[in-house]
C-alpha cells in the first residue's frame, strides 16, 4: 500500500470514527469589488457561496477566514462584512481571521467581521481610509489640437471628467463624498475593536506592520491559520478549505462586478466600457497599483 493511500485511509478513519474537531476555512484574495472575466476579484457575489457553505457546516467548531487583500470596494467590503457577522450570530459560531501579506483598506474592513483577528509580523495592516486618484487630459488634447464635445442632461454630469479643467465645486462634492464612506469606515472599525484600540489617531490611512498593530489593537496577535487553530482546537483539528463555485471550463465563476467611481475612493477604479481585452489590461495595472501602494 502507498504511503498515498495510508494517508487516505487515516483521514478517513478520522473523520468516521475520532470525529476530529473541524474548522472551514475561507480565502480571500484580490482586490476587492474589480472583477474581470480572467480576473474575478472578491465581491458578496463570487464569495457567498463559499461563506454559507462555510457556516453550513453544523459540527465545525469555528469559521476561518483567510484575507490577502489591498482594498477595493467599500460596498462590497460592506457586503462580505454583513454577510459573515449575520451568519456567525445566526449559527452562533466564532469567526478568527488570519491575514496574509496585507489585509487594509477594505482588506481590513472585511477582517473586523472577525472575533479574534491575526497576522505575520511583516503584513501590512490598516490603511482606515479613503482615496481618489485620476489623471487630467485637458492641456494634453488642447496641445494636439483634439477638441472633445460632451452633451448631458444635468449640469453635474460631467462632474470629474478627465477632459476637463479641474472645477472647485466638483472636488469639494467629492471630498464630501469620502468623508460619508471613511465615517462609515470607521463607524464598523469602532463599533467592533474599540474597547482594544490604544490610539485614537489610526484613521489617517496610515498602515503598519503586523508586530505594530499587535500594539495599536488592530489585530489580536502573530499567528497563521494551522497554528492558531491547532492551539486552540488540539492538533488533530481539521482545516477544511471552503473552494469556491466553479464555472463552466473549470474557472472560478467571475460573478464579481467593478468597483467603479466608489472602487477607486477605496484604491480601486472603475470600468471603461472598453471591449474584453483593454479591460483585462486596465483591471491589471489597477491591480499593480493597489498592491504596489503597500510594497507589495
Amino acid at each position: 500500500m502507498s504511503v498515498k493511500t495510508k494517508k487516505k485511509k487515516k483521514a478517513w478513519y478520522k473523520r468516521l470514527f475520532q470525529k476530529a474537531p473541524r474548522v472551514p476555512v475561507i480565502r480571500l484574495t484580490g482586490p476587492i469589488g474589480m472583477a474581470t472575466p480572467l480576473n474575478p476579484g472578491i465581491s458578496l457575489a463570487n464569495s457567498a457561496d463559499m461563506i454559507e457553505k462555510a457556516f453550513e457546516d453544523k459540527k465545525a467548531k469555528a469559521v476561518a477566514v483567510v484575507i490577502n487583500s489591498p482594498g477595493g470596494s467599500p460596498v462590497q467590503s460592506m457586503m462580505i462584512f454583513k454577510r459573515l457577522r449575520s451568519l456567525a450570530e445566526e449559527n452562533d459560531k466564532k469567526i478568527y481571521v488570519f491575514m496574509e501579506d496585507v489585509a487594509a483598506s477594505g482588506g481590513y474592513f472585511i477582517a473586523v467581521a472577525g472575533d479574534e483577528l491575526y497576522a505575520d509580523p511583516s503584513s501590512i495592516i490598516g490603511s482606515i481610509g479613503v482615496i481618489a486618484a485620476g489623471f487630467g487630459f485637458d492641456k494634453a488634447i488642447e496641445k494636439i489640437g483634439v477638441e472633445r464635445r460632451v452633451y448631458t442632461a444635468g449640469e453635474k454630469k460631467l462632474t470629474l471628467d478627465a477632459f476637463q479643467p479641474e472645477n472647485p465645486d466638483d472636488i469639494a462634492r467629492l471630498k464630501e463624498l469620502q468623508k460619508d464612506i471613511h465615517n462609515t469606515f470607521k463607524d464598523v472599525v469602532m463599533s467592533r475593536r474599540a474597547e482594544k484600540l490604544t490610539s485614537d489617531d489610526l484613521f489617517t490611512g496610515e498602515f503598519w506592520t503586523g508586530t505594530k498593530a499587535v500594539e495599536l489593537g488592530l489585530i489580536d496577535g502573530l499567528s497563521d491559520v494551522r497554528t492558531k487553530m491547532r492551539e486552540v482546537f488540539g492538533p488533530d483539528v481539521e482545516l477544511q478549505l471552503v473552494k469556491p463555485k466553479r464555472g463552466l471550463f473549470g474557472r472560478t465563476s467571475p460573478q464579481g462586478v467593478r468597483g467603479g467611481m466608489f472602487g477607486g475612493l477605496f484604491g480601486g477604479g472603475g470600468s471603461t466600457g472598453s471591449p474584453q481585452f483593454t479591460d483585462q489590461l486596465i483591471s491589471s495595472l489597477e491591480t499593480r497599483a493597489l498592491w504596489s501602494r503597500f510594497g507589495l
